[in-house]
């Protein structure tokens, strides 16, 4: 594991959770993102590859393990290969 890091605001935006990254920097701050179990609220969170991030967006809850940082907000198959999603996510994701 590498002592890389990025905002975790920054990565649900490049990731896709939401469509811009002020709303991922919102659904932070109202404690909608578990960081390894914690509730954070502070969307300048640094997280690393193999964190687990629980996410609460539009009615369903993602469990997912970090893989990849990202460079950049690519297409759906790009953001798909940055998080591996857990047993225990909503089952339509």
């Amino acid at each position: 594991m590498s002592g890389a890091t990025i905002r975790l605001d920054k990565w649900l935006w490049h990731a896709r959770f939401v469509r811009r990254r002020s709303l991922a920097a919102e659904l932070v701050e109202a404690g909608r993102v578990r960081v390894n179990g914690t509730v954070v609220d502070r969307p300048g969170r640094a997280i690393r590859t193999g964190d687990v991030l629980t996410i609460g967006v539009g009615g369903r809850v993602f469990l997912v393990r970090v893989l990849e940082l990202g460079e950049r907000r690519g297409g759906p198959g790009e953001a798909r290969a940055l998080y591996e999603l857990l047993e225990g996510s909503d089952p339509r994701a």
